[in-house]
């Protein structure tokens, strides 16, 4: 048993950190496809032993590069696997990590940089790297910057190269990279998130690993159906809490492999490809799914407009039905299984056909859309929470959908 598994049983197999849920996970699934991502027109994968490795091995790079208990991190890239090398290296060496949106300006990274005194950046390239070389100058406690791609930008190490350091530490130590990690603790703080709040600059949220390992484990608790058997397709902002806690470390506790999205505009693509088994979504995707299909039909001959619109009526009256806890009556049964074959099953299969739910949040999600999605046999279930609570509060259940609503709080679940 590992130092870190071992820490875990002594707590009654409930992780203490994000660290000991990593390498528990990791230990526990040993996936050959681990995490998913595309590169030259072709799916790749890590698997639950080379993120491990490549983990470790940053870990350990960082601290042979200075990195101290309590410095801060700063992570300024797309979702991608090289995000959550850095996420946990971070982590591991027991520093504090910043994640920062790739879509902000220099002048906003600045701000962010300064403020959490980051000593170190990650990048995921070029773009990213010139927009803290335009600022590097005013930010003199950032020593380095650490470009994803290679070869580097200029002014930039590679992540191969501190990744070469900490192999070199490690061929001669093979306990290195656990030496720091026994000092992290479950109060320690994991992250600073700058969340624009209502007035002025962004405030940093402090989050420590227990506040979003205990979301985890609650989320958990609501959301049993998900195993090593499934696939997530990750394309919200991993810098924002709701797919960080819900879409990568929940998933990577229970197995579930993560595929990351090339963008926004390539996610109906990559549904096909991968053949995700749940999503984490905000309303504005389900929204713009739902217009593409009403697209699609009314595109369609006369007839098959008539059989999508008659299944769609079926779906809704079943759905309600299954809203109420009440069962179909026979006619309703064998219409649903008829509008499952002519139209459900189609629309399911655009999605990669293995679709188990959606799961919401972010912002309102419309009860039209709620209720389009549950009468094809794809329900959401939409939830509430906040940066500062890690983030979920309440969300639906599997077995217990009310659209409109935002469920019970995860705190009164068993």
């Amino acid at each position: 048993m590992t130092q870190q598994a071992g820490a875990a049983a002594e707590s009654g197999g409930r992780a203490r950190t994000l660290c000991d849920l990593f390498h528990d996970a990791v230990a526990e699934f040993a996936k050959p496809r681990h995490l998913l991502y595309k590169k030259d027109g072709t799916w790749r994968a890590f698997s639950s032993a080379d993120f491990r490795r490549a983990v470790d091995e940053l870990s350990v790079g960082l601290q042979a590069l200075g990195l101290e208990p309590g410095d801060r991190v700063a992570i300024l890239a797309e979702n991608r696997p090289e995000w959550a090398f850095a996420d946990l290296a971070a982590l591991t060496a027991a520093a504090v990590d910043v994640p920062i949106y790739a879509t902000l300006t220099a002048p906003q990274v600045f701000y962010i940089l300064k403020d959490s005194q980051a000593k170190v950046a990650f990048v995921s390239g070029a773009a990213q790297a010139k927009k803290i070389a335009d600022v590097r100058a005013q930010v003199p406690g950032l020593v380095h910057v650490v470009s994803m791609d290679d070869p580097p930008p200029a002014g930039t190490l590679s992540l191969a190269e501190v990744r070469d350091r900490g192999r070199a530490v490690l061929a001669g130590d093979p306990a290195a990279a656990g030496a720091r990690l026994r000092a992290v603790r479950a109060d320690d703080v994991a992250t600073l998130i700058y969340t624009s709040g209502t007035t002025g600059e962004p405030k940093g949220v402090m989050l420590t690993h227990h506040n979003i390992v205990s979301n985890v484990e609650a989320a958990i608790a609501a959301f049993p159906v998900f195993g090593p058997g499934d696939v997530a397709l990750s394309f919200l902002p991993l810098c924002h809490i709701f797919e960080r806690m819900a879409g990568y470390y929940m998933m990577l506790a229970r197995g579930v492999t993560i595929a990351y999205a090339e963008g926004v505009e390539a996610v109906p693509a990559n549904m096909l490809e991968v053949r995700p088994t749940v999503m984490c979504c905000v309303p504005r995707l389900y929204e713009k799914m739902h217009a593409r299909i009403l697209e699609k039909v009314a595109g369609e001959p006369a007839l098959r407009r008539r059989i999508f619109h008659w299944g769609l009526q079926v779906g809704l009256r079943a759905f309600r039905h299954r809203l109420a806890g009440t069962a179909l009556p026979a006619r309703l049964r064998m219409e649903h299984a008829l509008a499952e074959r002519l139209v459900f099953a189609k629309i399911k299969r655009r999605m990669g056909g293995r679709l188990k739910l959606f799961v919401s949040g972010g912002a309102p999600l419309g009860r039209d859309i709620a209720e389009f999605f549950g009468a094809v046999g794809l329900p959401i279930l939409e939830g509430y929470g906040l940066t500062e609570t890690s983030p979920v509060i309440s969300v639906n259940r599997p077995r217990e959908v009310r659209p409109g609503t935002v469920g019970r709080p995860l705190s009164t679940w068993r």
